[in-house]
């Protein structure tokens, strides 16, 4: 398994392979954990002095920030990998 980078803005480029989550940051608990990883020192901002439009988890605990939509992240992720182009059905457990 090969190391996927994404472009993320600004030249800017984060492994996706360690992502967990691409969250958009308007919500309490986005905005809980983004100033809980600045206090523990594991917050990097790669917005350039723009306006926050994504939130990036890793698996490693640091939380990065990013001016491009979830979306667009999400998208560029996808033209690097045409298998997970094609998102699965979420799957109900009974």
């Amino acid at each position: 398994m090969g190391v996927d980078l994404v472009h993320v803005g600004f030249n800017n480029i984060i492994v996706m392979n360690n992502v967990i989550a691409i969250a958009s940051p308007n919500s309490a608990p986005t905005k809980r954990t983004v100033q809980e990883s600045k206090t523990k020192g594991l917050l990097i901002d790669l917005t350039n002095g723009r306006r926050t439009k994504a939130v990036i988890i890793n698996d490693s605990g640091h939380v990065i920030l990013s001016a491009l939509t979830p979306e667009t992240i999400a998208s560029r992720y996808r033209q690097l990998d045409p298998k997970t182009s094609q998102l699965e059905e979420p799957q109900l457990i009974e």
